[in-house]
């Protein structure tokens, strides 16, 4: 088992440290407290992740737009009648 680049002894040493430091009624309650920090790091994430889909989709799609509508082109004899006017 390797998470973060911990090993097995380095996890159990890290938990022994936890358990003389804060004592066994405060791990649990410490153990939530970081799970639910990393459940809504994940979800903040996975939001941003998608609204930037989102976003390149709706500008993929305007720009599919703009290039099948033709564009106008003012040519020197239209602005010269617009002046003659």
């Amino acid at each position: 088992m390797n998470i973060f680049g911990i090993g097995l002894p380095e996890m159990a040493v890290i938990l022994v440290l936890a358990l003389l430091i804060f004592g066994p009624k405060k791990l649990p309650e410490i153990g939530s407290s970081l799970g639910k920090a990393i459940r809504g790091f994940k979800e903040a994430s996975q939001e941003f992740e998608n609204e930037f889909k989102r976003e390149a989709k709706q500008l993929e799609e305007a720009t599919k737009v703009s290039k099948s509508q033709p564009e106008k082109v003012i040519t020197e004899a239209s602005t010269d009648e617009a002046v003659d006017v």
